[in-house]
């Protein structure tokens, strides 16, 4: 696994160099922490010779606690964050903004703030520098991993009859912060049921009834780095039909993880699974992609699906969800998630919970 050792946002401030580029201002919330370590509220104005956090009197003592050695300003009376951003970058001829983050309003005030200063799109550099992740990222997402491992086993033996989608989810998020979360790293999912046919169901009033799928998409957030899991649980011995359902989203998914490894193209790993579950007799039932990378978002580059690039290849230090599923509006749904780490030879499970049916 190839990392370059040196911080951050001295990686990004040679990506502007290359590009002529005396600095950049940084919008987006993960940007912001993954290069200065600030979780709050506020903006980034980066160059070769200035570091500078923009923030107000809520953040100030925050962000000198977590970002030692930035230069960090603090707003005036009906200031924004733009416009100190603008006047702390009052030096540079030639400034990359978010494109993909910064409104137009946003962006309009900027320009008449330094109206002869060259903003340039970033083209998200900054997230180019996040796709492989250090040890220390590693680190926080395994850990990540594990709470929600832990809480899913802990809930288990909660799981009954009776008890609404709603009720479900709220028992796994709380047991998921009892185990050390910071919070989720997404809303919950508990679909039960024909409510499992929905990918992204939100839990609601449905009882769960004896002889129902149910399907838990859930993850933590630690250290700010998130996780993902999904497993699928029966309530009573499935009958052969579904059983036969979810053996095949196990075998697809199993497949898939077989073809992780580093130079396999993102779209390659997602049609194995895709051909499998297709030539099973369930063609048109596994809509989305196969996975995404994770990290500080829970959606993050690359993915696995029918519509990567053609470049999108796998490297060693991209984490990545494998989550093949088979969804029978009307009936039920089946989706089988892990995260896994790709390594130099191939990928290591962060999520070692038991994907063998679990008949409740």
């Amino acid at each position: 696994m190839s990392v370059d050792n040196k911080p951050p946002v001295d990686r990004l401030i040679e990506l502007l160099g290359a590009e002529s580029l005396a600095g950049a201002i940084v919008h987006k919330p993960e940007n912001i922490r993954y290069l200065s370590g600030f979780a709050g509220e506020g903006l980034l104005v980066i160059s070769a010779d200035a570091h500078v956090i923009v923030t107000d009197f809520r953040y100030v003592e925050q962000a000198g606690i977590q970002s030692p050695g930035w230069d960090v300003r603090r707003t005036k009376s009906r200031q924004s964050y733009d416009e100190l951003a603008c006047e702390a970058a009052a030096g540079l001829d030639s400034v990359a903004f978010e494109d993909d983050a910064v409104t137009v309003a946003q962006m309009r005030a900027m320009q008449e703030k330094a109206p002869d200063k060259r903003f340039v799109p970033m083209r998200q550099k900054p997230e180019s520098l996040r796709r492989i992740k250090t040890p220390g990222e590693i680190a926080l997402i395994e850990r990540a991993c594990a709470i929600a491992c832990e809480a899913f086993e802990a809930l288990l033996p909660q799981i009954r009859p009776g008890l609404t989608e709603r009720e479900i989810a709220l028992e796994l998020d709380t047991a998921m912060i009892r185990h050390g979360a910071e919070k989720t790293a997404f809303d919950t999912i508990a679909a039960s049921g024909p409510n499992g046919s929905l990918p992204h169901a939100v839990p609601g009033s449905r009882r769960l009834q004896q002889g129902d799928f149910l399907t838990l998409d859930f993850g933590a957030k630690y250290g700010g780095y998130c996780s993902d899991i999904t497993r699928t649980v029966a309530m009573g011995e499935p009958g052969l039909d579904k059983r036969r359902v979810y053996d095949t989203v196990l075998a697809a998914q199993l497949l898939a993880l077989d073809a992780v490894k580093p130079g396999a193209k993102c779209r390659a790993v997602d049609a194995v699974a895709r051909d499998y579950i297709n030539a099973s007799g369930y063609e048109g039932r596994f809509g989305h992609g196969l996975g995404h990378s994770l990290g500080l978002m829970i959606h993050e580059s690359p993915s696995c699906s029918p519509s990567a690039d053609d470049a999108d290849t796998l490297e060693a230090g991209h984490l990545m969800t494998i989550e093949p599923g088979i969804y029978r509006p009307g009936m039920d749904g089946v989706r089988i998630e892990d995260t896994v780490l790709v390594t130099e030879n191939g990928y290591r499970r962060l999520t070692p919970v038991s994907k063998e049916l679990i008949i409740l």
